[in-house]
């Protein structure tokens, strides 16, 4: 073989080895190993990279090893990751109206939240995008509720909690203070400790969380009026996603997709179960009374006007929400 083919040859082999090799993209969960939602993700993952005959392989780095949130977003912009697992409000510096559906008290049950979310998806998906990430559906973590050592019926007696909230979660703590209440911002890994100590006494949390976390063992009651609705995504930096081929983006693409429906589904049924489970626990299940109901929804409307002016999502967002709630509650 002549020195000149010899050289064609290996630039060949060389251009193919650079073109075969694989695109690595580095995620980043809370989930633990071995947790459903991580197993229905590792599984997109295989199917991933065995659909583009392994030039995608997906990594997770579970448990959140790689840190906080913004840990987390800082090693996304100097590509040490590319991408992570996690509640909205992580990426709400990206897009402010993404928080609409954290509103307090915004929903009364499940159909609700159906109802709005077929005709806001889509908007919040785009918002994503716009703020530079690519997002597979939103992930539903479910409805967060007041949990107590003494019953909750009012925003007087919520007022007179000592209350948690999660550290890193600037616009919980925002929701608090608009409703008057100075929150005790803690770990989650120190929660258990302080409802113990009598540090705290109340917290706010979907039911799932409170039995897998143990929480439930130390309170008493459960306030059933829904504080928040709570979701996540899957989200990639859109330049980690842009760096596939459109071949291999529409396959992440549908896997993810796949992924995050099948969680959403699940969590929903997770969470339907947990309240269920939380009452023969022993959880006594407190129904507010007509007029604190309305009391509750009123003062929560204050809070939402207040957040609107701190910025925290806009008007137009939250008027559409509005509008979709209530041509809903007009058909009951």
């Amino acid at each position: 073989m002549t020195p000149i083919r010899k050289m064609t040859l290996a630039v060949i082999l060389a251009v193919t080895a650079v073109m075969t090799q694989a695109e690595e993209l580095k995620i980043s969960t809370q989930y633990p190993d071995g947790n459903a939602v991580l197993n229905e993700l590792r599984r997109a993952g295989q199917a991933i990279k065995t659909q583009t005959d392994g030039r995608v392989d997906i990594r997770y780095y579970p448990g959140g090893v790689m840190g906080d949130d913004r840990a987390v977003q800082r090693k996304i912009r100097i590509g040490q990751l590319h991408g992570a697992f996690v509640q909205s409000g992580a990426l709400a510096n990206d897009f402010r109206d993404s928080q609409v559906l954290n509103a307090p008290l915004l929903f009364r049950d499940y159909q609700e939240v159906d109802a709005v979310r077929a005709q806001l998806d889509a908007d919040i998906e785009q918002g994503f995008a716009d703020g530079g990430w690519q997002t597979f559906g939103l992930i539903e973590a479910g409805f967060a509720y007041g949990m107590s050592q003494q019953p909750i019926t009012s925003m007087d007696s919520l007022k007179a909690q000592k209350l948690w909230l999660p550290a890193n979660d600037p616009f919980s703590e925002q929701i608090a203070r608009a409703f008057g209440i100075n929150p005790i911002v803690l770990n989650i890994g120190d929660v258990l400790t302080a409802l113990q100590t009598g540090a705290i006494d109340a917290i706010v949390a979907p039911p799932v969380g409170a039995i897998t976390l143990q929480w439930y063992s130390r309170v008493d009651y459960l306030t059933d009026a829904p504080f928040m609705y709570t979701y996540g995504v899957l989200a990639l930096s859109e330049r980690a996603f842009g760096k596939l081929s459109p071949a291999d983006q529409a396959i992440v693409e549908a896997e993810f997709r796949n992924a995050s429906a099948s969680i959403d589904q699940q969590t929903r049924q997770d969470n339907l179960r947990s309240f269920a489970a939380l009452e023969t626990l022993g959880i006594d299940i407190v129904e507010p009374g007509e007029a604190d109901r309305t009391a509750l929804e009123t003062e929560s409307e204050a809070a939402t006007r207040l957040l609107i002016e701190r910025d925290q999502f806009s008007a137009d967002i939250y008027q559409k929400v509005d509008a979709i709630l209530t041509a809903h509650r007009d058909t009951l």
